[in-house]
């Protein structure tokens, strides 16, 4: 069982995997792009998202490579991440900074969302 486990593990690459996951977050940003973008043919989008109901909605990620951004499955994968990095972020080396910003990337774009809307409860 040891040895399995042992081959299981040398066979894939975590950290590999982690990196091309925060950058595939990278990849899915919505709206005015900072300039430590990584994935240099993606542009600014959506800069007037929300403007027809004077709302800021620009920011967020879409959702699986299209131009639409669901709240339940971003605010579900932000949460995720966070979590992630609670969890395991002393084992993410240099990527821990990265998924630092994915998830202010999420939260920054629903505290605007957000802001201004009656606590219900």
């Amino acid at each position: 069982m040891v040895m399995i486990l042992a081959m299981a593990k040398a066979s894939h690459d975590y950290g590999d995997a982690l990196s091309k996951c925060i950058l595939f977050y990278e990849g899915q940003r919505s709206g005015k792009l900072p300039r430590s973008q990584r994935l240099k043919w993606r542009n600014d989008s959506a800069l007037h998202d929300g403007s027809d109901i004077k709302k800021d909605m620009v920011g967020g990620y879409y959702d699986a490579g299209d131009n639409v951004k669901f709240h339940f499955p971003m605010a579900f994968t932000t949460t995720m991440l966070a979590w992630s990095v609670v969890e395991f972020g002393d084992l993410m080396g240099p990527e821990l900074q990265l998924a630092f910003e994915a998830i202010k990337w999420g939260a920054d774009y629903f505290l605007n969302a957000t802001n201004g809307v009656p606590n219900l409860l």
